[in-house]
């Protein structure tokens, strides 16, 4: 197994593309998903937003009029800094949507004792394709919710920070902070089940929920994530390779009834798209 500092250090060196064609072209042959395909090679160039202007450019995209009434939760953190790039919101209860089921795959990653015995494949099918039925089905199989809040403490998650009714987030009556989940996502980068973890998301431009999204941007092939959507309900949640940075956890989750979901999603990319050029500029 790739150790994590090798990993980063391919990403500074240029090398992050190809690693990502590899990890993308991992397919579920049981489940018969023709969308997986292999990354290709963005044809943006990366032009950097240093460190002390992210805030203000991800201030103006979320001001905007038209989310004069949305809940905005975000953090983003690079994994092997103590420094948060940028914060809104953080411990704020928002409605998750399918963001719920990294609760429940990194829990059960914890439970494996309990889960069937094509773990792998329910855990992609799971996060990378966001099957609902399979994610409620999950969460029964290790236990239910006092197993996954054991599970997530385990990993320094505070239970207070997150209300899970269901394995899949489909009911409105899940919350969860931004800051939960990175520091979700954080502990299952340095988990000894992090490959598995990692592995189950989709890959930005390349597969499952994220397939038709940053196509041709320097994010594509560079993100491996999970979406998340409801009406007036939007997340994305996951990892994101910097070159200056290395790996960075985020969580961006929006709510607004009444707010068409193509215009929250639009919003959470153009975030994106400002973090994945974030640069010290010493």
């Amino acid at each position: 197994m790739m150790r994590r500092s090798d990993r980063n250090a391919q990403i500074r060196t240029g090398q992050v593309i190809k690693a990502t064609a590899v990890i993308a072209s991992i397919s579920l042959g049981l489940w018969n998903h023709p969308e997986v395909a292999s990354a290709q090679t963005p044809q943006a160039v990366r032009s950097a937003v240093c460190e002390r202007d992210l805030a203000s450019r991800i201030d103006r995209i979320i001001q905007q009029p038209r989310f004069r009434s949305a809940r905005w939760g975000i953090v983003v953190k690079p994994i092997e800094k103590s420094t948060i790039l940028y914060q809104h919101n953080p411990n704020v209860s928002l409605i998750p949507a399918s963001n719920v089921k990294l609760l429940t795959t990194a829990a059960a990653l914890q439970l494996s004792d309990r889960a069937p015995s094509n773990f792998q494949n329910w855990l992609t099918v799971v996060n990378r394709y966001s099957d609902n039925d399979r994610a409620d089905a999950l969460r029964r199989r290790i236990g239910g919710q006092a197993a996954i809040r054991s599970a997530l403490a385990s990993l320094g998650v505070d239970v207070n920070s997150f209300a899970q009714v269901d394995g899949s987030g489909l009911s409105r009556s899940n919350r969860v902070t931004p800051a939960a989940l990175v520091t979700l996502l954080a502990a299952m980068f340095t988990n000894p089940q992090n490959e598995l973890f990692h592995r189950s998301l989709a890959v930005a431009g390349v597969n499952g929920t994220l397939r038709n999204r940053f196509r041709n941007t320097l994010v594509q092939g560079n993100l491996h994530g999970k979406t998340g959507t409801l009406r007036g309900v939007r997340a994305l949640s996951g990892y994101l390779d910097n070159p200056s940075y290395g790996t960075i956890a985020f969580s961006i989750v929006v709510n607004q009834p009444g707010q068409s979901g193509t215009s929250l999603a639009s919003a959470i990319d153009q975030i994106v798209l400002q973090i994945a050029q974030v640069d010290r500029c010493n």
